[in-house]
């Protein structure tokens, strides 16, 4: 193979990885099966299941990968406010949950920003889905640890899922804990029927919340199945495009074998018509043999 991912031998998974997923997506599948087919010449064919298993990633997830790669410096403010909001929202630091909220949604615009800005130089601009997914990607950074080491890596095959409830997405500060009732002040009448009022607020705010909480959970498995169709949509579309280019190169090598069968046929049929005309002049050659030979028989029995 002429190209430089044939050119030797792989090393191990992650550099592998590191390759392709820097690469552009209509670059990735042809790379990825030169790569396997170099792990399988050296003999290393465990190597080669597992390049073979790296999928091609989505548009939106290309955009989350080329953002980390070209803006290395961006990396780490994300995941360290996601420490920070995380801790807050456990802390029920209301405070301090509102100010992280803040400078949250001005690093996501902005980097959500980038990643389209990016991937239009590149060629491939973003549409309002791969856009929604990027700053999906960004949100799910925040929420959760393990998400952001995924983003970090620059490797991702598909857009990640914010996680569902988490506050930072919707903006609202979690209350703070109350303070303990004072058992030896009784309060007077009017107070009394504020304090019932305010626990009524509160449970019904404690209600909406987990309404609002559940439909968050809602929204995510159903944009998990969704991301999962979607992967499986790109799946079933990169099988094909391998299937379709097999196909153009069997048909290639078709036609070629019916030239060499066509060539074959004319030879055969200019070969058997020399040899009839050979056979037509041995024959020819015969006879007149055979008269020269009568007439010396016949000029001998004359003398």
């Amino acid at each position: 193979m002429s190209s430089r991912f044939a050119e030797r031998e792989p090393v191990d998974l992650d550099a592998v990885a590191d390759e392709l997923y820097g690469l552009r997506p209509e670059q990735f599948t042809a790379a990825r099966n030169e790569r396997v087919a170099a792990a399988r010449s050296a003999g290393n064919r465990a190597l080669a299941d597992e390049i073979g298993r790296l999928r091609r990633p989505s548009l939106s997830a290309w955009a989350s990968n080329t953002l980390v790669r070209a803006r290395r410096d961006e990396v780490e403010p994300l995941v360290g406010l996601g420490e920070a909001l995380r801790r807050a929202h456990r802390d029920l630091d209301a405070a301090q949950l509102r100010a992280l909220v803040h400078q949250q949604r001005l690093l996501i615009g902005a980097l959500a920003r980038q990643a389209a800005q990016l991937a239009a130089d590149a060629g491939h601009p973003l549409g309002q889905d791969a856009r929604r997914e990027v700053q999906d990607t960004l949100q799910a950074v925040l929420a959760d640890a393990e998400a952001a080491r995924q983003w970090a890596s620059g490797r991702l095959a598909k857009p990640l899922t914010p996680t569902a409830g988490f506050p930072a997405t919707s903006g609202e500060a979690p209350p703070r804990r109350p303070a303990k009732p004072d058992r030896a002040k009784r309060p007077a009448p009017a107070e009394a029927g504020k304090s019932a009022a305010e626990q009524r607020r509160r449970r019904e705010l404690a209600e909406a919340r987990e309404a609002a909480e559940e439909a968050d959970r809602e929204r995510a498995a159903r944009a998990a199945q969704a991301g999962e169709a979607a992967q499986r949509a790109e799946e079933a579309k990169e099988k094909a495009a391998e299937l379709r280019d097999r196909v153009e190169t069997l048909s290639k090598e078709l036609k070629g074998a019916e030239a060499d069968l066509a060539r074959a046929r004319s030879d055969d049929r200019t070969a058997r018509e020399e040899t009839r005309a050979a056979e037509r002049r041995v024959r020819d050659a015969d006879r007149a043999a055979q008269k020269a030979t009568r007439r010396v028989e016949e000029l001998s029995g004359d003398g």
